[in-house]
């Protein structure tokens, strides 16, 4: 019993700290002067994948490569068929040409890398699949071009009608330093109590890290990105919906997995190919859907489809 609990709180730690984080060092930027775009899309950015960045160190430095591994692929997975589908459900999403042709076509690209970084067993013949340190400064090279790519967008100011919505709350330097510092507190216990939860429950159950990692724990570091698309998406401004998700993944596999990575190298198991496969159908249909019906556009129909195909895949996943 108290693993469920210790898991349970451990999520809401992970959320509640990423949100105080967040907003205690959007606040300290402007206070210097930073633009809100610049914020939007490096603080904000990386703090909805914060929870996935502190479970896979707390994870990788236990030794536990599994939930690492797992916690990429199954919040990636999540981020399209499950967050992008219930907000296409909820309100259809239409987006800008720019994302539909750059950030899709580079999420693409990060799962195209990650599935071809994690073949050598079946492209070189290796006993051990693993991803090594060198594995992981390629994917964090990939992350610098990526940076480059949005701080050129700041530079240009195409992306300002995206961030309109984002609100900074104007703190004190009291409150900031307490909401940096709790942030940080909450997000070191969240990450142990659900990692160590994730463990003593696959344990209890006889199922393994990796299962667990690829769902409970990938749902519950994705719930930032599901709670921002659908206020976005009702307030509006669809493309940050789709924006925030494609984002996270991008961040989630280039600068999550590749920080991973470097602290210690991660045995990939040798069924995670499907689950890989998976995640690059996903993109590739998110890809195809945006010319499917009304051009640009993530119908209701297909946001049906995309929940229905995440039915599928953990379905699968229970029997595997």
């Amino acid at each position: 019993m108290l693993e469920y609990i210790l898991f349970v709180i451990g999520i809401i730690l992970l959320l509640k700290g990423a949100d105080y984080l967040v907003g205690g060092s959007s606040s300290l930027a402007k206070k210097f002067g930073i633009p809100t775009l610049v914020i939007g899309l490096t603080i904000v950015a990386f703090g909805t994948s914060m929870p996935e960045l502190v479970v896979n160190v707390i994870a990788a430095l236990k030794g536990n490569s599994a939930i690492a591994f797992g916690n990429i692929v199954g919040s990636n997975i999540a981020n399209i068929l499950l967050i992008l589908g219930i907000t296409a459900i909820i309100v259809p999403i239409k987006v800008q040409h720019s994302t539909t042709w750059k950030e899709i076509p580079f999420s693409l690209l990060a799962a195209t890398v990650m599935l071809i970084l994690s073949s050598a067993f079946y492209l070189d013949n290796i006993t051990k699949n693993i991803l090594s340190k060198s594995d992981g400064l390629i994917l964090l090279m990939f992350f610098a071009i990526f940076l480059y790519y949005i701080f050129g967008l700041t530079r240009k100011g195409k992306d300002e009608p995206k961030n309109k919505d984002i609100q900074i709350e104007k703190l004190s330097t009291l409150k900031i330093s307490v909401y940096i510092i709790g942030g940080l507190i909450a997000l070191y216990f969240g990450g142990n109590w659900t990692v160590e939860g994730a463990i003593a429950i696959a344990r209890l159950f006889g199922m393994s890290e990796y299962f667990i990692s690829l769902t409970i724990i990938a749902i519950g570091t994705s719930l930032p990105e599901l709670v921002t698309s659908i206020i976005a998406t009702k307030k509006g401004d669809p493309d940050l919906a789709v924006g925030n998700a494609i984002g996270s993944n991008i961040f989630n596999i280039f600068w999550v997995l590749g920080i991973s990575t470097l602290i210690t190298p991660i045995l990939i198991p040798k069924f995670a190919i499907i689950d890989l496969g998976v995640l690059l159908l996903a993109n590739i249909g998110l890809f195809i859907f945006m010319f499917s019906g009304v051009k640009y556009k993530l119908d209701r129909w297909e946001g049906v489809l995309f929940v229905l195909m995440y039915v599928a895949y953990i379905i699968y996943l229970i029997i595997r």
